[in-house]
């Protein structure tokens, strides 16, 4: 098996903590507003839904949103990102 290590791509991303703009509230009829989200921790009213290219994604509160390089947008959580991207400065 072959290794690899991925390109060094520059994204744009925000950290999400409330419903506003590309993403909207989650809302599932059978998943009930004050049911705990198993991996945050947080109650599903204070979570949003993105569409993905593929379909959606339900994000938590402290989720970064990425605009991928084709201006796509996904969530990823906080300790992948934190694993994955680095800052880049104005003057890079």
């Amino acid at each position: 098996m072959a290794k690899f290590r991925t390109l060094p791509v520059v994204v744009e991303a925000t950290r999400w903590f409330k419903a506003g703009g590309i993403v909207r509230p989650y809302l599932h009829p059978y998943v009930p507003d004050t049911a705990i989200c198993p991996h945050c921790g947080h109650a599903f009213h204070s979570h949003g839904w993105i569409d993905t290219l593929k379909v959606g994604h339900i994000v938590c509160p402290g989720d970064w949103i990425i605009t991928g390089v084709k201006g796509e947008r996904y969530p990823c959580k906080p300790d992948i990102f934190a694993m994955t991207y680095e800052e880049v400065k104005d003057d890079e």
